[in-house]
């Protein structure tokens, strides 16, 4: 193998190792178990793949300015089935922003476009991966998913439930949240 062969081999793999660092990939999975909840979600309910969600949340994230003036900076994905078990087509979810709280005229306004609901502030199986971009949403899928089904069977607890994936812009992370029966 010529210098120049092993030279870039080298380069790919250590832009690959960099990549995978910067968004986490490399980063522990701390779990634990905490009571969260009480956030106002404007959301739509969905039925197929996943990632479509991400579109769903900027079209929600959009209209809630212009039509609503109203900001938000975290988005939320909630995940009922297991991509795994349910045909791609078939998979459920809720997809949409937190917002703050708002005066009864704006949630009637918001409830003739979108779904209204307050989070159920109980316990969750909580972690926190960081979120750098759209890559940090795979590098935690890979990471955290494992962590929580591990963490979930080493207990004795049921691996059913949904998953709430948050996406908190300002803090730049991820937070999930399972929900525990």
């Amino acid at each position: 193998m010529s210098k120049m062969l092993f030279g870039f081999i080298v380069l790919i793999v250590a832009l690959i190792f960099s990549v995978a660092a910067y968004y986490g990939g490399f980063k522990k999975i701390d779990l634990s178990i905490d009571v969260q909840g009480g956030e106002l979600l404007i959301f739509k309910s969905k039925t197929g793949d996943y990632k479509n969600s991400g579109k769903v949340m900027d079209e929600i994230y959009e209209s809630l300015i212009k039509d609503f003036d109203i900001t938000s900076y975290k988005g939320f994905g909630t995940y009922y089935d297991n991509p795994r078990e349910v045909k791609r087509e078939l998979l459920r979810y809720d997809a949409g922003c937190i917002i703050g709280k708002q005066d009864s005229s704006t949630i009637i306004k918001l409830k003739e476009r979108f779904e209204v609901a307050e989070c159920p502030k109980k316990r969750y199986l909580i972690a926190e991966f960081p979120y750098k971009g759209k890559i940090s949403v795979i590098m935690g899928v890979i990471k955290v998913y494992p962590a929580i089904t591990k963490y979930l069977s080493n207990q004795g607890l049921p691996l059913n439930g949904s998953v709430m994936e948050i996406y908190d812009i300002p803090c730049k992370k991820i937070i999930y949240r399972k929900e525990l029966n």
